[in-house]
């Protein structure tokens, strides 16, 4: 009968000699790497909601707003002008005389009497001109005379005429504007003038009155004689030796105007600019 051969209880030389930290040592695999992604798959990242986007919609919101606005407006001057028809008002200066004017090189003295006609050609329109500033200068900007006009009503399908006198005395000019002015003032044809109105005007229509606007009126293209200096011989009274008397009188220059256009434009200021 065989002998049993039981294993040996110590451990063979090859086990014995293995180094007990080289095990502890061993990388273990990652547990994520074991879990199955399939081919070219990404994470999807976590969005936020930018500003950028927040303030695109603002402007888009804004814009929209603004354009509906713009809208209506175009949409109400459209209804008005069919309903109206409104029609800018016509001025021109009917006429025009210079009773005074005596120059030197350094100082001016003048009188100029004018009318001013004013036409409203609407049926549904008034229009309220507040007090008016007029100045008269010569075509190359030489002063001629300051003055004014009264606040008054333009009514539907109105004429009014306005009379006033601009006047200067004692003006002082530079060398070169008296010089200019007694070069215009031998002009055969004519003292070339122009005249400029400066007021405030509301418009009513229907029962809404709108608010003041600036205005300026600038009338050109005027030519006005001056007035002439003419001898006048007069009797002398019965006691006096001498028969007749002499002396001189100014004479007027003729109350007409030939030529003359006038334009009507709105003043709008914005900061410091006036257009």
């Amino acid at each position: 009968m065989a002998d049993k051969v039981y294993p040996s209880a110590k451990p063979p030389a090859a086990a014995a000699n293995v180094n007990p930290t080289a095990t502890s040592n061993r990388p273990f695999p990652s547990a994520k790497s074991q879990l199955y992604r399939p081919p070219g798959y990404r994470p999807a990242p976590h969005r936020r909601r930018s500003h950028r986007s927040l303030c695109c919609a603002c402007c888009l919101w804004i814009t929209l707003v603004i354009f509906s606005i713009l809208l209506l407006a175009a949409i109400s001057g459209a209804a008005i002008y069919v309903v109206y028809r409104p029609q800018r008002p016509s001025f021109s200066i009917s006429s025009l005389q210079i009773s005074q004017f005596n120059l030197t090189s350094t100082t001016l003295t003048s009188t100029v009497n004018f009318n001013l006609t004013a036409k409203n050609p609407n049926k549904k329109l008034i229009f309220f001109y507040d007090p008016i500033t007029v100045s008269l200068s010569t075509n190359d900007g030489v002063s001629i005379g300051d003055g004014a006009l009264p606040a008054f009503q333009l009514g539907t399908k109105n004429t009014t005429v306005l009379t006033s006198t601009v006047a200067a005395v004692g003006e002082s000019l530079d060398t070169t504007s008296g010089g200019q002015l007694q070069a215009d003032a031998k002009s055969k044809s004519g003292l070339g003038l122009t005249v400029e109105f400066d007021t405030k005007i509301s418009v009513k229509i229907g029962g809404v009155k709108t608010k003041k606007v600036k205005v300026r009126v600038t009338c050109e293209g005027i030519k006005a004689g001056l007035p002439t200096v003419e001898v006048v011989a007069s009797p002398a009274p019965a006691p006096s030796p001498v028969a007749t008397i002499t002396r001189t009188v100014t004479v007027a220059s003729p109350a007409t105007v030939s030529g003359g256009k006038c334009n009507v434009d709105l003043r709008v200021k914005i900061w410091k600019w006036t257009w």
